[in-house]
């Protein structure tokens, strides 16, 4: 069954790359972060008839890791311009084209990529309590695979030797990849502020729409319509909103662990109050 999936697969990306002039390229990106509710914004926004997804799969990953195989391929994994065509008569209005690869927000490099190759794109960001960010990837690296120390504590504590270096590297090799940097930034990447401002001078914050997950889950009408307005896409009624890809903690944590934690993040928390229009849910 696998081989006959990455049979199919195959086929697809080929047919994809053979088409790609014939394919529209995405207005906006969901870009992160990681274990933040991108999954379940991403198939909602899905259900709406203007927002379409790629071809084959949420994730594409090409300005993080996959920027070596070309533009050509990236556009290969969207939809054909003719059925764009067709929606754009139905509609009165060009549907957008968009995907969700959460490592976007946190690579050195896919920000100057992206505003190169798609220099009119909006970009998505979901941010939750960083702790729990935290917790949460641990418990999701550890079940792919790509953790070997199951103590979310001692994780914690490898971490920066774990990334000593790695963002010059992946700098001064633009097309290799970083195990750990991908799969072991457990603080790192819940240190939102410095991710948004690496962003800002390259897209503007007109162009950047910050959710705080929490408020998704909590309201997730008003979050959607605020995502549309954004997007200056027409109101066509409600998807059906569901979690997706949650995943249970494989011990607990201790609770001088999670005090230090929300210590260690109060500073870059305060700086996401700009983003947000207000404190972010887990220091209401």
């Amino acid at each position: 069954m696998n081989t006959m999936k990455h049979s199919v697969l195959s086929v697809s990306r080929t047919t994809g790359w053979l088409t790609s002039s014939g394919r529209i390229l995405p207005s906006f990106l969901i870009a992160g972060a990681q274990r933040c509710g991108t999954t379940s914004l991403y198939r909602a926004l899905a259900q709406h008839p203007l927002l379409l997804k790629p071809v084959l799969h949420k994730g594409v990953h090409y300005f993080d890791v996959a920027y070596a195989r070309g533009m050509s391929w990236y556009q290969g994994h969207f939809p054909l311009k003719v059925g764009s065509a067709l929606l754009t008569r139905k509609y009165g209005m060009r549907p957008l084209a968009f995907e969700s690869s959460p490592y976007y927000l946190f690579h050195p490099l896919a920000g100057e990529r992206i505003a190169r190759d798609l220099p009119a794109v909006k970009l998505i960001v979901l941010v939750r309590d960083p702790v729990e960010r935290a917790c949460s990837a641990h418990a999701h690296e550890l079940a792919r695979g790509f953790e070997t120390e199951s103590h979310f504590e001692y994780a914690v504590e490898l971490e920066d030797k774990r990334l000593a270096g790695a963002e010059q590297s992946l700098r001064d090799d633009p097309d290799s990849i970083h195990h750990s940097h991908r799969h072991h930034a457990y603080l790192a990447r819940g240190r939102y502020a410095v991710q948004l401002d690496r962003l800002e001078p390259l897209f503007g914050r007109e162009r950047l729409l910050v959710i705080d997950s929490h408020d998704f889950f909590a309201a997730p009408e008003r979050v959607y319509d605020q995502v549309l307005d954004f997007l200056e896409v027409p109101h066509l009624g409600y998807p059906e909103f569901e979690r997706h890809n949650g995943r249970s903690l494989p011990k607990p944590v201790p609770e001088s662990l999670r005090q230090t934690l929300r210590d260690h993040f109060e500073v870059y928390d305060q700086q996401l109050v700009g983003w947000l229009g207000g404190d972010p849910s887990w220091r209401r």
